[in-house]
Formats: C-alpha cells, structure tokens, sequence
C-alpha cells in the first residue's frame, strides 16, 4: 500500500581527473589568450557547470563589462588605441579576461570539491513503526523472542466405561412380575372357586 515513491535523480557524473584538468586549463587560457574578447565564456561554462544564482550573476557582468569595453573601443579611431578612450577600454577588457579566468577557476574547483547534494545520496532504511502500547527498547538490536507456551500433556486414550443395567432394576422387574403372577393366580383361583358354590 506505501511505495518507495519517485526515485532521487542520479547524482550527476563527474568527469575523470585529466578531462578535469584540461577543461581547466583550456577556460583560464582562453580569456587571456583571447585579450578578454571570448573571457564570457569562461563564466558562462561555469554557470552551466554549477547551476547557481551566483554564476550566473557573473556571467552576466562579464557580459555587460564586455560591451562597455566595446564601447569605449569603438570610440577610438587610432591603430594602438593610445586615445583615453581605447585605453580605457582596453584596461576593462584586459581585466575583465583576468577576473573571468580567476571566478572560473574558483568556481570549478568549488563545484567539484562540495560534498553530494543530500537527493543524490541513497535513501537511509528507516527503522520499523513501533506496535501500539509496545514500549521502544533502548538498546538497538531486536528483543529475544518471548518463549511459546507449555502445552499441557494429553491423557492416553481411555474406552468409555460401559453401563451395565443395576442389579435393582432387576429385582423391579421381577417383583412385578410376581405381584402381577400372584394377581392372576388369585383372579383364577377365585373364578375357580366362584363356579361350584354357586351350583350349590
């Protein structure tokens, strides 16, 4: 009737140590070899990687300081940017790739270095409900068994003792018997009896 319910979803993969460190390496270089043109890249892997606010959040200032420093770029009709201008905007683009490299960095190895998010972790068997009115043990292995109880032994089988008519009921009958012949003797005796006299 109770299900487990909806299973956790799997805990996601983390890539081998040299794939790790590569893809380190290739986001740090990136920003700076790139004078801070591609350095929102960087931030914006991070925030994919990670799935926080808080990455996001820079990957949305690198962004904006990216087109500030257009900006100022594109103000600046010189080759070597040397106006206040493109130096300006210069400077945020070189800073900008140096704090991309430096937030992905700390990102990355914070992300990997964390423990588990707890609806990854197996779920912990929970310990039975107790009985109603049955107080909890303080100790945590299982009660003894209560022994079962004494049967009493079983007799051996005895016959049902036979009834064997009284010895009274016996002479009833036979008493009867008598009177009821003593009776019928008198009555013959009588009739008997009754037949001459009454020729007389």
């Amino acid at each position: 009737m109770h299900g487990h319910g909806y299973a956790p979803p799997p805990p996601p993969r983390r890539p081998a140590t040299a794939v790790l460190v590569l893809l380190r390496v290739f986001f740090v270089a990136l920003p700076l070899l790139s004078i801070g043109f591609l350095a929102w890249i960087s931030t914006l892997y991070a925030a994919i990687v990670t799935r926080r606010p808080r990455d996001w959040w820079a990957f949305a200032a690198s962004a904006a300081l990216l087109v500030i420093s257009f900006c100022f770029l594109a103000t600046d009709d010189t080759d070597d940017f040397s106006t206040p201008a493109g130096t300006t905007g210069m400077i945020i683009l070189l800073l900008n790739a140096c704090a991309c490299a430096g937030y992905f960095l700390y990102a990355d190895i914070s992300h990997h270095r964390q423990p588990p998010h707890p609806a990854h972790l197996p779920p912990m068997p929970l310990p039975p409900a107790p009985g109603y009115g049955h107080p909890q043990p303080p100790y945590p292995y299982a009660p003894a068994p209560a022994p079962a109880p004494v049967q009493p032994p079983v007799p051996p089988y005895q016959a049902p003792p036979q009834h064997h008519p009284a010895p009274a009921r016996i002479d009833q009958v036979r008493a009867e018997l008598d009177e009821l012949s003593d009776y019928l003797r008198s009555h013959d005796g009588g009739g008997h009896d009754a037949g001459p006299r009454g020729g007389r």
